[in-house]
């Protein structure tokens, strides 16, 4: 396979590139990355000299670069996690860069796959594009789900989507969806909660709960995540979506207390603030259709303390990648930040 990974520098992207090439040295990898700020070529230095590894930067929005760097390295396959990720982003600091890369930006690989006749393409997405679920719910997201977006991010995530369902029947463009819910592991970019929370007690500072941290996510490893995809790249059927998710529904208070504990640290170092706009209520992914096919978390519900644990321990102990990171992306983290704060002084005015 020689594969084209749109968004290799990102957090997920990253940790599939490693785990790819680990069980296929075999396997040529074209990482394409626009290196905005949470894209970081720090996290894949251990593999930059790799001969099967090869890094071009560029922005999926750019349908001749694309299809220059796939007619270059003969790419046959696709898999697509460059995207504007963080919901919080897309309510405080505007959604026209979601627009573009989660929508326009699907849709310009799924040209480049059609152009190219390549043998497959995988979008990455998320679980959030389903809308809402009530806490006192039995039920879970489905691959039958209608799409219900109620976030910006969501909505450019389903436009993206959606492109892809239209393409493949349009087109027949050999395209695969899946839908994953909330991640964790290492490399996290720290506006995410769990880096987010570790990094600010580590400096002694309080960790902001939205509302009465009781919304519901489903927690997956990285890991586990990309062994999926790497599932949907082999026998993925085109025109199918799959929801990828490891029956681990935590709370957000939940999470803080389990990173609390980690870290030796009590319960006065949580500090409750005005909920976000928008604040789903609860996610939960029934993974059976991706679990038919032979895929398992390893990190299953019984193991997400381990895996939590193994993850806050990492970015203790990899303060070098930590440093780094805060120095190159300081001014995007404290302009998000602002953002964050300003959003919340209006809202606790207003009500």
């Amino acid at each position: 396979m020689i594969l084209l990974v749109c968004g290799g520098a990102g957090f997920i992207g990253s940790n599939f590139i490693h785990y790819l090439l680990k069980k296929y040295p075999e396997y040529k990898l074209v990482n394409f990355d626009k290196l905005t700020y949470a894209g970081n070529l720090d996290n894949l230095r251990d593999i930059e000299n790799n001969p099967n590894y090869k890094f071009v930067q560029g922005d999926i929005t750019d349908l001749d670069k694309l299809n220059e760097v796939i007619k270059a390295n003969k790419i046959d396959h696709v898999i697509n996690f460059a995207a504007e990720t963080h919901v919080d982003r897309s309510i405080h600091g505007g959604c026209k860069d979601f627009v573009l890369t989660n929508t326009l930006g699907v849709q310009m690989i799924l040209d480049a796959v059609k152009i190219n006749n390549l043998e497959k393409f995988v979008n990455v997405s998320t679980d959030e594009v389903y809308g809402a679920l009530e806490l006192a719910e039995d039920r879970e997201f489905t691959e039958s789900t209608p799409i219900w977006p109620n976030m910006p991010y969501a909505a450019a995530k389903a436009g993206g989507d959606l492109m892809c369902n239209a393409y493949f029947v349009t087109h027949k463009v050999p395209v695969v969806v899946t839908h994953c819910s909330n991640n964790y592991g290492p490399y996290q970019f720290p506006e995410k909660v769990i880096p987010f929370f570790v990094f600010k007690l580590m400096k002694s500072e309080k960790v902001p709960v939205y509302g009465d941290g009781l919304n519901v996510r489903d927690w997956i490893h990285v890991l586990d995540h990309a062994k999926a995809l790497d599932l949907m790249l082999h026998v993925g059927v085109p025109g199918e979506v799959y929801n990828v998710g490891s029956d681990n529904e935590r709370s957000n208070l939940e999470i803080t207390k389990m990173i609390l504990k980690v870290m030796n640290l009590g319960e006065e170092m949580i500090e409750y603030v005005t909920d976000r706009p928008g604040h789903d209520r609860r996610y939960a992914i029934d993974a059976s259709k991706i679990k038919s096919l032979g895929w398992s978390a390893d990190y299953s519900r019984d193991k997400f303390e381990q895996g939590l644990r193994e993850t806050v321990e990492w970015y203790q102990n990899n303060t070098e990648w930590v440093e780094k990171l805060f120095a190159k992306k300081k001014g995007e983290m404290n302009k998000f930040q602002d953002n964050l704060e300003r959003s919340n002084d209006i809202m606790k005015s207003a009500t």
